[in-house]
């Protein structure tokens, strides 16, 4: 790792800033709004799944603009910037609406900085190193997560907020010490990073799915079937929550996560540029379906628990993996817009997806839903359908092969 370019240190610096920032807030604010505020959990799915959502487009068009300019930093660092403003006003509301348009604001920003940061990564990188680059980026980004998780721990347990309910006062807390490491985040990239000049812009004159090529467009709707069955962890919050789990309890857990996730990113990634890609990812997926099935049959706090640290295993095999094998799929003058394409993509299923779930756990109108395994079970699902897709498709050049 010694050999890594200056950007995969600058990017993963700037993301474990951010999410020690990030996490600290946004795996509280299903709580905030669920016991101080009594939002129901349709209206939490809404929220969720159209915060990814609004930032869809923006992902495509600042990966494309990204190409075009043959610049990925300052885009990224623009994004990262308007998430760091976004946050105060967390601090001020009082309404599910004003969380909302926060939350959505805060995304705007990722929509613009996450297609030229991973760009960044794959441009600055070998291909022969680009599983582990990917992993050692997601293994800071979660060290950055559990770290913040903790601090939020910290503050939750000062407060005596050991209950299952979460203090008006302790989120606005929270939200306050936040702002300290975005600052960080921002300074982080715009001083470390440089921008790594791309061969070939011409292909970037407009934005063309079609010239991503087949393999890619194939690989993306397999990715969105199981996206479709992948919920805001909002939901794995509230589930904890309702099997009996403290906030307290539910941040500890999340660090635990965090520490998981983090510890196994690196490893799979590596992995995976010495076997098929695919096999690390449908791996993973067909282990979420099992963590699902057992989300939707879980007791007591301990299943939680159990449940939620194997969730870290599944994470760290699946999302460096998944950014690597973009890189793979396509020429490097489209790597923006591809990866502007790939989070889109899943940002804009993000919204159904996590509406599904709320519906299928409260119901809409009269109707009172399944009940609070439903979307556990049909997450399950489709992340076994995916496997499958996975597993059938065969694109003509194998990602992550040394051949």
């Amino acid at each position: 790792m010694r050999k890594f370019h200056r950007n995969v240190w600058a990017v993963s610096l700037t993301s474990f800033f951010m999410d020690i920032s990030s996490e600290m807030v946004i795996n509280i604010i299903p709580l905030f709004l669920f016991n101080v505020l009594g939002v129901r959990t349709n209206i939490i799915g809404i929220i969720e799944g159209v915060a990814e959502a609004t930032a869809s487009v923006l992902k495509v068009f600042s990966g494309w603009l990204s190409d075009k300019l043959r610049a990925r930093k300052w885009l990224a660092v623009i994004g990262y910037g308007l998430s760091t403003l976004s946050k105060p006003f967390f601090y001020f509301a009082k309404s599910w609406g004003m969380v909302a348009g926060v939350r959505w604001a805060d995304r705007v920003g990722k929509g613009v900085r996450t297609a030229p940061r991973d760009a960044l990564v794959a441009d600055s990188i070998k291909p022969e190193q680009r599983g582990l680059a990917f992993g050692f980026h997601r293994a800071a980004d979660t060290g950055g997560a559990m770290v913040g998780l903790l601090i939020a721990a910290l503050v939750v347990w000062l407060a005596q907020s050991t209950n299952l309910q979460l203090g008006e006062n302790t989120f606005r807390t929270v939200v306050l010490i936040s702002l300290v490491p975005a600052l960080f985040a921002v300074i982080s990239l715009a001083v470390i990073a440089k921008d790594v000049k791309v061969q070939d812009a011409s292909a970037a004159t407009k934005i063309s799915f079609k010239r991503l090529g087949k393999p890619f467009l194939v690989f993306m709707l397999i990715v969105g079937l199981f996206d479709l069955g992948n919920s805001s962890d909002a939901f794995l919050v509230l589930r904890a929550q309702e099997r009996g789990v403290s906030v307290l309890g539910i941040l500890l857990m999340l660090a635990a996560f965090n520490l998981i996730y983090a510890l196994v990113s690196t490893p799979a990634g590596n992995l995976s540029d010495h076997i098929d890609r695919r096999l690390v990812i449908i791996g993973g997926w067909l282990l979420y379906g099992l963590i699902y099935l057992g989300f939707a049959l879980a007791r007591q706090p301990w299943h939680v628990w159990t449940l939620y640290c194997a969730y870290g295993l599944y994470y760290g095999l699946t999302y460096g993996t998944a950014k690597a094998m973009v890189a793979d799929l396509v020429a490097p003058e489209l790597r923006g817009t591809a990866y502007g394409t790939y989070n889109a993509v899943l940002g804009m299923l993000d919204l159904p997806a996590s509406l599904i779930a709320g519906v299928l756990w409260q119901g809409v109108g009269r109707w009172a839903g399944f009940g609070p395994s439903a979307p556990f079970l049909f997450g399950g699902g489709l992340a076994v359908l995916a496997a499958i897709g996975m597993a059938i498709w065969r694109p003509q050049t194998l990602p992550g092969s040394t051949e």
